[in-house]
């Protein structure tokens, strides 16, 4: 990560496209001296060095989006000087999560941080980290449920208003027949992208339809979105991650729609973000990943620290934005810095 890319940056960041943090008074100071790298003890007696903090999600550190984030803890953990580890199953498995969430909580850590992809399949683990006076912020995924669960705060971006938001920009685009193409049908945030999306076409007469496909099997995903295309006159496409925009920027490639059916997708990509250059993709939506990892290390160093927690029990908004074709280059350059 370069220097010049400051903890100031981040907050600054937060703010473009209607996404933001929550403000909370006197907050940018603390974190500046939470952040400054002093191992120093606070007047509550807690060393930085001594907090030790748990990242549990449900992807993985090598997956182009996921990278992102685990950069984000990584580089804050850095500039704190707190410990944090980054766990995840090798696949989208809620029996393999909630197990790693369970063996982090019989390690004791000062705050455990986790995706919530399917809150009945991971309640109980994280309801037991509550119990057991384990502080959880949750990230990403879980907008609609973590209140419920005992978590103090979510960071991430409300995944349904993000899904009206893409709805409404396709429907103002003339899109009336849109296709949603879900790579993990039952991931409760996806479900939600699925149906704002929908409900966002429906303001304008449109309306949509879900394509569940496996990305482990990107060719297949490829030729499921051009027998799509081909059998029904979809007139804008919609891919709810950034590993399904390539396959679905092949299959129009593949038809000879790219450019002609309009194309948006959720999250970002080299290809998606190229393609959003050339005019090829309409958007892309970005809920800022990196401060999904990187703030609630800061927000837990300052909770452990003087029991401060920003938010007041609701979301710190990290998105949506939208990438549109005047910035996408930039965003493309920052990308290759693993900030975007």
């Amino acid at each position: 990560m370069a220097s010049e890319f400051t903890r100031r940056d981040l907050f600054k960041k937060s703010a473009v496209a209607g996404a933001g943090v929550a403000a909370v008074p006197g907050l940018a100071g603390l974190l500046a001296a939470c952040a400054n790298g002093s191992t120093s003890s606070s007047s509550s007696g807690v060393s930085k060095t001594d907090i030790k903090l748990a990242v549990v999600t449900h992807g993985q550190g090598s997956d182009p989006f996921w990278s992102v984030v685990k950069n984000g803890v990584d580089q804050a953990s850095k500039d704190v000087g707190v410990g944090t580890t980054y766990d995840a199953p090798p696949t989208f498995d809620m029996v393999a999560m909630s197990q790693l969430i369970d063996a982090q909580v019989a390690k004791k850590p000062d705050g455990l941080i986790v995706s919530i992809p399917d809150a009945s399949a991971l309640g109980k683990s994280i309801k037991s980290a509550v119990a057991a006076g384990i502080p959880v912020i949750s990230i990403n995924s879980g907008s609609d449920v973590f209140q419920s669960l005992g978590v103090l705060a979510h960071v991430g971006q409300t995944e349904y208003e993000a899904g009206l938001q893409g709805g409404a920009r396709m429907g103002a685009a003339g899109v009336v027949n849109g296709l949603c193409v879900n790579q993990e049908v039952g991931n409760a945030a996806l479900d939600l992208r699925a149906k704002g999306f929908n409900d966002g076409l429906a303001k304008t007469g449109g309306k949509s339809k879900v394509l569940s496909v496996d990305l482990k099997n990107p060719t297949d995903t490829q030729q499921k979105i051009a027998t799509e295309i081909g059998r029904t006159s979809y007139d804008g496409i919609l891919t709810l991650g950034p590993t399904g925009a390539s396959p679905a920027i092949q299959a129009l490639t593949q038809t000879g729609k790219l450019g002609k059916v309009k194309l948006g997708t959720f999250d970002l990509s080299p290809d998606a973000l190229s393609a959003i250059d050339k005019g090829d993709m309409l958007f892309a939506i970005d809920q800022q990943q990196f401060l999904q990892g990187y703030l609630p290390v800061l927000f837990f160093t300052l909770y452990k620290q003087y029991l401060l927690m920003p938010g007041g029990g609701g979301v710190i908004l990290t998105g949506p934005g939208f990438v549109l074709k005047d910035t996408a280059a930039k965003v493309l350059d920052l990308s290759k810095r693993g900030i975007r």
